[in-house]
């Protein structure tokens, strides 16, 4: 079976008996959240009887932490349920997404038989987004995707840049997705969103739990958007309890930890310039990202082939349209576990 993302452990483990430190999936490495992990725990008392469809406690609560109304939000089975639903509910016909990007967006529009228009991210600008791509939001598109920050290149669009391409979507008459995922893993999360545009009916907005809460096994994520009648209709091209109890008890919980989401961001925020600089005293080329990861090139073709074989994974990043071989992502970690992959990077091209 072909993956086509990080993360592994299983396959890992069962060729080597051992779990590896695993770089590949950027995924908070404070681990679950007590109070999460008590939530999910003691909602297992209540898994007799089908979910709640609407996931009507845990979209309230939403809806209070994010100041919008409980009616602009749909909940899922982790952020890649909520691509497809998107995708199977508004059918579109051509779709501009960036160059590299999250796969899972030219997968899921691949599935309905949308016409895909890339637009390569320049490397000479740190795979930053420019004005130019608003030359590329024309009448033909139906969809617009933006990742922010961008996967894998940790990188975030000027706030006035996202605004125009906004704007230059809502003239073309072209739905503008953005997936906020990473999100939560900005300094400064509020700064970076267009959630203030949801009264238009041209945006739509993507988060989840699974990274910042390491709730990757629990699945849960969720969107924003003020067209009721667009997430009617992802809701009905899904299963109809996409979301388990357990994890409509381990979200609600997750808003609640309020220390965690601190402590998470400081760490990040620490140890993002120490692991760049350190892989740059390897010799490696770093994107310099703003989110829990890092996009980095070394000219070792086989780097994560070796760092698995010390029992480390890192993210090979030679199958994202826009890069190639020699590029490689990594998580950003804790301190001990970072300077661990920096020694071991050392060796292996040494």
């Amino acid at each position: 079976m072909e993956r086509i993302h990080g993360g592994d452990w299983a396959g890992f483990e069962g060729e080597y008996g051992v779990p590896p430190l695993d770089f590949s999936a950027s995924i908070s490495p404070l681990g679950l959240p007590d109070g999460v992990r008590r939530a999910a725990a003691a909602a297992l008392a209540d898994c007799g009887r089908y979910p709640d469809p609407l996931c009507r406690e845990l979209r309230g609560r939403l809806a209070r932490a994010h100041g919008v109304p409980e009616d602009c939000i749909l909940c899922g089975n982790g952020a890649a349920d909520l691509i497809d639903r998107l995708a199977l509910a508004l059918r579109p016909r051509r779709a501009l997404v960036t160059a590299p990007t999250f796969s899972e967006y030219g997968a899921a529009l691949s599935r309905v038989g949308c016409q895909i228009r890339r637009w390569v991210l320049p490397r000479e600008n740190g795979f930053r987004l420019t004005e130019e791509f608003l030359s590329a939001v024309t009448p033909e598109l139906d969809l617009v995707i933006l990742c922010e920050p961008n996967n894998p290149t940790g990188r975030t669009t000027d706030r006035a840049l996202l605004e125009a391409v906004l704007e230059r979507c809502d003239a073309c008459g072209a739905l503008l997705a953005v997936d906020g995922c990473f999100a939560d893993f900005l300094d400064d999360p509020a700064g970076a969103t267009l959630q203030g545009a949801l009264g238009a009916r041209r945006l739509f907005i993507l988060r989840a739990f699974t990274k910042f809460y390491a709730m990757a096994g629990i699945r849960l994520g969720y969107c924003l958007c003020g067209d009721g009648a667009l997430l009617e209709e992802m809701r009905r091209s899904g299963q109809p309890w996409p979301v388990s109890i357990p994890a409509q008890a381990a979200g609600a919980a997750a808003l609640e930890e309020t220390r965690y989401a601190a402590g998470l961001r400081r760490l990040i925020r620490e140890q993002r310039p120490l692991l760049a600089r350190a892989l740059a005293d390897c010799g490696c080329l770093v994107v310099p990202g703003e989110a829990n990861y890092l996009l980095f090139f070394h000219p070792d073709q086989l780097l994560a082939q070796k760092l698995c074989g010390r029992g480390i994974l890192i993210r090979s990043c030679a199958d994202y349209d826009g890069l190639g071989p020699g590029w490689y992502r990594t998580a950003v970690r804790t301190a001990e576990e970072n300077q661990r992959l920096a020694q071991n990077i050392k060796g292996c091209v040494s």
